[in-house]
């Protein structure tokens, strides 16, 4: 029996601890339940145990550079720190910004707030039932706003008749939507790197809109309202399309984040394939019926996201900071984001200017921006070549359509598995070993051998489609150039997405964002042209163009791996 209620209170104790970080938690506690969900500041009788560094107005004002040499608890690895320095608590303060601050708040000195070795409200420290729960809901909050992209794929011929479109204007309904997504984490990833604010409001906040989007557009009934509703729903379901790798960087070191970004990817990349496979069906007894499910998809996520704990360092260590001076009374505990304030305009500005700056100057980011746009683009222009081929040539239905649609996934989740085996038995331990033995980390350029041979198969399989897809061959032969295009390609989206943070750790969130927005105008543009280019020049010839184009992409790989660090060497923007 005492065992029983032992286990009892644990798992209470536990859910205290997850349910007080989440959005629901800090309700509960605004509404009446602070003492069943207290932080250890505010239980009775607590007093700082640990011995936090102390920033005197002197060591502020000295010319030598502010850096917090924290106690052995307390010491982060370099090697981990330079890597995810953008979500890592930076102790490196600027000197006139700390003065200001001291001199506004009439201190002489600031206890700044840190994590301790084994702080369990560092989300590097979270248990792997937590984490895995962070990972779940920011995948499926993924894959619902990009299968939402394509659910109205199958609706086009409806819409047309309708509304008395073409469909070219009829695929809009698509294409605004990824312009929408595409634009939205432009603003809302640099919101999220605010500490007053955080990882969590942006997603919440910002897919109450979606759901609310969604509902009207179940019941719009004009052309142009629709059209502006689904923009409208893009750019507010975008915020884990870009956030979602910088939430991972939050709670993995640089050898887990992979796994994380794993599972991430396949929700970007199987999101739009179940999209068809959820309409077609159902389109058939009422062309609103997939709009329909978009809202209970979202509904679904909607009730997940206030059970999401907070991940920004940044924010946690702000938030101790705060119930720490109300508990203690001393205004001297400081977060280090309050010895360091970024004002919001100075955040979006840097956020918005430079990621294009990179782009440009460095032919690495250049190559990441260009070759993900054209194989995203390329994916999305399927949504155009399938039913030329299957509704077209191969006379299937539209529910079977949706099932070939899934073949993506079929391809996508071949290549997951070969790439988390590849990972988990032969990169990882190897980087390691090498960290150990040299004392740093594996030359970033080595994340990028996956790649080597995965670029190849995109326009393999995309010449395998186009030649292929003709009556006189079976079905099956161009649906397995697509499955090849599938894995190869997540291989190729897997490298890229890991060697970006470690060459601007200070600009990650941005770059994503950058990166979103390339690949969304282009497969935006590929919806309006594609389907005009398949009717003239025949699948064979367009889709062979479209692989002719991924070709970019061999050589670029190539070049980066081998001249990488060379390029990286010369650039301004590293360090």
């Amino acid at each position: 029996m005492f065992q029983f209620l032992f286990s009892i209170a644990c798992a209470v104790l536990r859910m205290n601890t997850f349910l007080r970080d989440t959005p629901a938690g800090q309700f509960l506690r605004l509404i009446g339940f602070k003492e069943w969900l207290a932080y250890p500041e505010e239980l009775p009788g607590f007093e700082p145990t640990s011995m936090p560094v102390v920033v005197s107005e002197e060591t502020a004002e000295s010319d030598t550079p502010g850096v917090l040499n924290l106690p052995a608890e307390h010491e982060i690895d370099p090697d981990l720190e330079k890597v995810h320095s953008k979500t890592s608590i930076s102790l490196t303060l600027d000197q006139t910004a700390a003065t200001r601050r001291l001199s506004q708040d009439g201190l002489s000195e600031a206890i700044v707030v840190s994590f301790t070795e084994n702080d369990s409200d560092n989300p590097r420290n979270w248990s792997t039932a937590k984490k895995n729960w962070t990972l779940v809901v920011i995948n499926l909050y993924t894959f619902v706003v990009y299968c939402t992209a394509s659910i109205i794929t199958p609706t086009a011929g409806f819409i047309m008749n309708r509304f008395g479109v073409s469909i070219v204007v009829a695929s809009l309904g698509l294409s605004m939507y990824v312009v929408g997504y595409g634009v939205g984490p432009m603003f809302f990833s640099p919101i999220s790197e605010i500490p007053r604010i955080g990882r969590n409001p942006p997603y919440l906040y910002s897919f109450i809109v979606f759901f609310g989007m969604s509902i009207a557009l179940a019941f719009v009934d004009n052309f142009p309202g629709l059209i502006v509703l689904r923009f409208l729903q893009g750019l507010f379901g975008s915020p884990c399309l870009a956030s979602g790798a910088a939430s991972f960087d939050d709670i993995y070191d640089m050898y887990s984040a992979p796994y994380g970004y794993i599972w991430w990817v396949a929700s970007m990349y199987c999101g739009p394939a179940f999209g068809p496979l959820l309409a077609g069906y159902a389109v058939a007894d009422n062309w609103r019926w997939p709009l329909y499910e978009v809202v209970i998809m979202a509904g679904i996520v909607l009730v997940l996201l206030p059970l999401l704990p907070e991940t920004s360092p940044t924010t946690i260590l702000l938030n101790r900071a705060r119930r720490l001076r109300q508990a203690t009374g001393n205004k001297a505990y400081l977060a280090p984001s309050e010895l360091n304030p970024r004002p919001f305009t100075h955040v979006l500005k840097e956020a918005l200017e430079k990621p294009g700056e990179i782009t440009v100057k460095d032919p690495a980011i250049a190559y990441a921006c260009v070759y993900g746009a054209i194989v995203y683009a390329t994916y999305y222009s399927f949504f155009e070549a399938f039913p030329l081929v299957y509704l077209g040539t191969y006379k299937m239905s539209q529910g079977a359509l949706g099932l070939i649609f899934t073949n993506i996934t079929v391809g996508c989740l071949i290549g997951l598995i070969a790439y988390w085996l590849y990972l988990r038995y032969h990169f990882i331990p190897r980087a390691k070993q090498y960290h150990q033995r040299h004392g740093e980390p594996v030359p970033q350029e080595q994340w990028l051998r996956p790649g080597l041979l995965g670029v190849w198969g995109p326009p393999a399989g995309l010449f395998l489609f186009a030649w292929t897809a003709r009556a006189d061959i079976h079905w099956i032969a161009p649906t397995a150039g697509i499955a090849i295009f599938a894995a190869t390609s997540f291989w190729v989206f897997q490298s890229l997405i890991c060697y970006i943070p470690l060459t601007y750790p200070k600009y990650v969130a941005s770059l994503f964002a950058a990166n979103d927005l390339s690949r969304s105008t282009l497969a935006a543009a590929f919806v309006q042209v594609t389907h005009q280019m398949y009717v003239n020049l025949g699948i064979d010839r367009g889709v062979t163009l479209v692989g002719g184009l991924s070709c970019i992409g061999v050589v670029g790989m190539y070049g980066l791996y081998y001249y990488g660090a060379s390029l990286r060497a010369r650039s301004k923007f590293t360090g």
